[in-house]
């Protein structure tokens, strides 16, 4: 009886354990089960496509293979958290409309006013909610692809800019640089 723990201290460790899980929204796009024609015939594994956010502007996506679905998920997942990249969200939307590609695939993104909701369909909508967006009105455009629209969704977002930041590469912003008055 001594070697075991009290049962409440077990339920505390097993909280202290689920923590590190939830930090992240992780969202499984597609499994496919993929072959490789060999010799002998064919070899079968998995392909998964796995989208990862924080809920607070950042954002990762990537493709696992594997012999089993559950590793293929695993090293989808690690990949995407590696990959992660940070995203503009202002106000629960994006700052402005973009056009993102990715081969055959063109995503269109728009602000949305508050209440609309994420106006998207299912691999656009993963990867907006898993950004932290509440308010976006979206057009998937040309293949219908979910890895490609993905791509798409990912390469509009690493377009998005902020008000400050295109104010600061236009150079008005800058307090080095002195603006004309009509006067002068």
């Amino acid at each position: 009886m001594m070697g075991k723990k009290p049962r409440k201290e077990v339920e505390e460790d097993d909280s202290v354990k689920e923590q590190p899980q939830t930090e992240f929204i992780e969202q499984v796009i597609r499994v496919s089960r993929v072959a490789k024609v060999v010799k002998g015939g064919k070899r079968f594994s998995f392909s998964a496509l796995v989208v990862v956010g924080d809920g607070k502007g950042s954002i990762g996506a990537a493709i696992g293979k594997a012999g089993e679905t559950v590793d293929a998920i695993r090293k989808a997942t690690e990949k995407a958290k590696k990959s992660m990249f940070k995203v503009p969200v202002v106000e629960t939307t994006v700052p402005h409309e973009v056009l993102g590609r990715a081969d055959a695939a063109r995503v269109l993104l728009k602000p949305a006013s508050r209440g609309t909701g994420i106006v998207a369909g299912g691999p656009v909508r993963a990867v907006l909610e898993s950004a932290g967006y509440s308010n976006v009105l979206t057009k998937s455009l040309g293949s219908n692809t979910s890895v490609n629209v993905i791509w798409a969704t990912l390469n509009g977002l690493r377009q998005l800019k902020t008000r400050e930041e295109i104010l600061q590469i236009r150079g008005l912003n800058s307090p080095t640089k002195k603006t004309r008055t009509k006067d002068e």
